[in-house]
């Protein structure tokens, strides 16, 4: 072991007490014009630092020495404080911000190189000229066609500082020769409501994937844009949505609660309790409203829809929540570093907790929790969560709802799994639906651009043996054919190629109306409304089933969409 490699051993013992005693109590000693050095220790990790650095034998980078320990220092902690290097932040920053600086298209890597599948209307790359189906042969002079580019590679690449430019070299249909195009690069938003459309001649559909800055305005869009189509009751689906601004989902479920209803409140040992109250002036107030969870929604859709139960607004359903209930507050550092410190704890309005339980130093195991409740058959079956975890709690109204390691659903919908099968499942892992459907959109663009509506172009593809040419395609990648699976995976894979084609010629909209065609979920949250049983006075009256404090509807069962369809294009 080389001294540098001891040094980096040791030294995170001293970088972890100058981490506590700076972000603990440094900010509530300098606000009183105290010394950090009066704790005891600080003092001597100063000296120690100063001995290494003037003294060692060899040369220490102490810069990276600091920039290597700080992370496994702060996780240790809790699950979900962090440090964030400074080349880290801009990523996590366009996060929240809701937008990204680049050249404005959608791609798909194929045969090792980038093809545009889509353009941002008025993004530079419309500006610039560059057309879906182009294919970006040279970036600035260099070849990255054909070189085993991943999609990590080409946001590297295209994404850049607003306002530089990029040289592509664009190889477009037959063209003998490549056209160089320029293009300035500008901000590209991300949408997080990326479809609201109706479902019925009432009742209005809006996803949700996380909560940026501008998710409000977006939200409110799609809230104005569905009532004035006859919208009077809503379904918002927040599955795989992780959660993100306080600030925007206060402002969300401020829309459909009355003045003075309480929203969420957070309390921390040094964090006085600070509450979130309703002002009276949303717009949907009186509308009906059902909200669709899974287990991979948390933190801000946990807040949405614990706000929403406890005030007895409308009905949770799906399955239990991620369980993130921790409020981070961010300090940052001059080289553009920052941490992200745990300082309370979010509290739905009845008073419980979101966060689930974790052991400490035990987090690769609190990550896993997703995978371990699929092998304990949370998913298909009644969800398996301990009775020591189930608490009751009532809401505004005296019903009886549960913390249990995130949000309980009002009723429980367990994953449907017809359909999921190995010859599936390869399809899926290898990511060769969305090949095909590329390759299928690219060989048949020109026929597929006559069609003017996503409904004209699905009919279309229905008629299309599109089933029989991917098994084909799969067959020449090394996947065989296996008729019995194929055909029970018939529904699944033919919804899922046909509105990943629909995508890149229609965008989100299309999409998720194919896709969702067969939702089973969205299917129920409908016929509740439908038939007046989405109130929280069915749920007293009998209507569903309770078995160890969950309650799940009969005979549901959720169709599964692999996750990874349910991401938008890759952009640059």
């Amino acid at each position: 072991m080389n001294s540098e490699k001891r040094i980096r051993i040791w030294i995170p013992l001293w970088i972890a007490l100058s981490i506590a005693v700076g972000v603990f109590i440094g900010n509530k000693y300098s606000k009183l014009g105290g010394s950090v050095n009066r704790l005891s220790g600080t003092g001597k990790l100063d000296a120690v630092l100063r001995y290494i650095d003037n003294s060692y034998v060899d040369t220490v980078n102490m810069r990276g020495l600091v920039e290597d320990a700080l992370p496994s220092i702060v996780q240790e902690l809790d699950p979900h404080s962090v440090y964030i290097p400074a080349e880290e932040m801009k990523r996590v920053n366009e996060d929240l911000e809701g937008h990204f600086s680049g050249i404005g298209v959608t791609f798909f890597v194929l045969k090792d190189t980038i093809v545009v599948t889509s353009i941002v209307p008025g993004g530079p790359s419309e500006a610039a000229g560059i057309k879906p189906w182009d294919r970006i042969v040279t970036v600035n002079d260099s070849l990255v066609a054909g070189k085993k580019i991943t999609n990590a590679d080409v946001l590297k690449t295209l994404r850049g500082e607003k306002g530089s430019e990029v040289k592509l070299g664009i190889k477009r249909d037959d063209a003998a020769t490549l056209s160089e195009i320029i293009v300035t690069r500008g901000d590209i938003p991300m949408q997080s409501v990326p479809v609201s459309y109706m479902l019925t001649e009432t009742i209005g559909y809006i996803k949700i994937t996380t909560f940026a800055f501008p998710t409000f305005g977006e939200f409110i869009s799609a809230i104005s844009k569905l009532k004035s189509m006859g919208c009077n009751a809503f379904v918002i689906d927040l599955r795989g949505n992780f959660g993100g601004s306080l600030d925007a989902v206060v402002a969300m479920v401020n829309e459909f609660l009355n003045k003075n209803d309480l929203i969420v409140y957070a309390e921390g040992r040094n964090f006085p309790r600070e509450d979130k109250y309703a002002n009276g002036s949303g717009t949907s107030k009186s509308d009906q409203i059902i909200v669709m969870i899974d287990e991979m929604s948390a933190s801000a859709s946990e807040i949405f829809a614990g706000a929403i139960q406890d005030n007895d607004r409308g009905l949770i359903i799906g399955r239990r929540s991620f369980g993130k209930g921790l409020v981070q507050s961010q300090r940052d550092f001059p080289d553009g570093s920052a941490i992200r410190l745990t300082v309370a704890r979010y509290y739905t309005p009845s008073g419980r907790s979101i966060q689930r339980k974790y052991e400490k130093g035990k987090y690769d195991e609190y990550e896993m929790e997703a995978v371990n409740r699929y092998i304990q058959g949370d998913y298909v079956n009644i969800d398996t969560v301990s009775n020591e975890n189930i608490i009751p709690f009532k809401t505004v109204g005296g019903r009886t709802v549960y913390a249990g390691d995130g949000i309980m659903p009002d009723i429980f919908v367990p994953r449907d799994t017809s359909g999921i099968n190995s010859y599936y499942n390869l399809l899926a892992n290898n990511n060769i639906l969305q090949e095909y459907a590329t390759v299928y959109s690219d060989m048949n663009k020109k026929r597929l651009q006559e069609f003017e509506t996503w409904p004209e172009m699905h009919s279309f593809l229905r008629k299309q043996p599109l089933l029989v040419n991917l098994a084909s395609y799969a067959d020449n990648k090394g996947i065989r054919r296996r008729p019995y699976y194929i055909e029970e995976s018939r529904d699944l894979i033919e919804s899922q190629v046909e509105a990943l084609i629909i995508r890149n010629f229609f965008g989100e909209e299309g999409f998720y109306s194919v896709l969702m065609k067969s939702d089973k979920l969205l299917m129920k949250a409908t016929e509740l409304i439908e038939t007046g049983k989405n109130t929280t006075d069915a749920v007293r009256e009998g209507l569903y089933s309770s078995v160890n404090g969950n309650r799940f509807l009969k005979n549901v069962r959720q169709n599964s969409v692999a996750a990874v369809l349910l991401v938008p294009g890759n952009f640059v």
